[in-house]
């Protein structure tokens, strides 16, 4: 463990905490139906109602809201916390690998309200479409436009090692470190950690550190997590690893302070200053959030 330093407690008083993942939604009506098939984690709306108070409470300052699948493309919610919230709300949005005509949106897709960049969460059938051609288009049209890309996949990590060599303009996140909860159940959270390590040589990806309680078998604070957590702080970096929470996939398992005091509290690896960067700073310089 570091020494504490002058540096390290200043930055401690000063820490900006983003979550970088979060998931929100309202209830399914009529008139604002979910995407047919699609479950919620959680039994009742994660609504802004619910979030604000309980990132209050956690000292945590701003949210990057993902879309959850049961929203489909829709970023109007998360718009409406971005207007009653200035400031504390950033989003990702969401499009279709399969669809080639959304790049035509990509020049002016940081312009609409709150968004940040994309989230892909690619999955099932669509692993394919990484190989088979159907992604080609997204990459080099992402990085054209300056938009940064949140990825997920269940055992397709390593191609990411050419689109990042291919494209080194363009800002590639891991999420969860790369373990998707089909590969929890499948038991290759190693090997999925191990994947997530080797594209740690491109500048241009990072890794959000996230949904550590949902993969961990333990309770707070999830002891068998920390050798992964370890593994990929050391090969990325404090500049390039991102906290994240994740709470509604793993509502049950820890409260939201919880998942803050974590990182600030339990991973005795991390110094002030670092966590100064993972708890913040380097996901608002990544995504250039100001």
């Amino acid at each position: 463990m570091s020494a504490v330093t002058t540096t390290d407690v200043a930055s401690a008083a000063r820490r900006l905490i983003v979550d970088a993942h979060i998931h929100m939604w309202p209830a399914h009506t009529p008139e604002r139906p979910w995407i047919p098939g699609t479950r919620p984690q959680l039994p009742e709306p994660f609504t802004i109602e619910r979030v604000v108070p309980m990132i209050d409470e956690a000292g945590v300052d701003r949210v990057i809201i993902v879309p959850p699948t049961l929203e489909g493309d829709r970023l109007d919610y998360g718009q409406e916390a971005v207007k009653r919230y200035p400031g504390r709300f950033g989003i990702m949005g969401v499009v279709s690998l399969n669809d080639p005509t959304t790049a035509q949106r990509f020049p002016t897709w940081r312009d609409q309200s709150g968004v940040l960049g994309i989230r892909l969460n690619i999955a099932g059938d669509q692993a394919r479409w990484l190989s088979d051609g159907t992604a080609d288009w997204f990459w080099p049209a992402a990085e054209k436009a300056g938009v940064p890309v949140m990825f997920l996949t269940t055992g397709q990590t390593p191609r990411f090692a050419v689109i990042a060599e291919r494209h080194p303009q363009l800002i590639l996140i891991i999420d969860h470190m790369g373990v998707s909860s089909q590969t929890l159940r499948n038991g290759k959270l190693p090997e999925a950690v191990d994947q997530s390590v080797a594209l740690a040589k491109y500048p241009n990806v990072s890794v959000k550190l996230s949904s550590a309680p949902h993969f961990s078998s333990e309770p707070y604070p999830f002891r068998d997590m920390t050798p992964h957590i370890r593994r990929l702080f050391e090969a990325y970096g404090p500049r390039r690893c991102h906290w994240g929470t994740d709470v509604t996939n793993s509502y049950d398992k820890a409260g939201y302070r919880q998942r803050v005091t974590h990182f600030t509290e339990e991973l005795s690896f991390l110094s002030e200053t670092d966590k100064d960067w993972v708890m913040g700073r380097a996901i608002m310089e990544r995504l250039r959030w100001t």
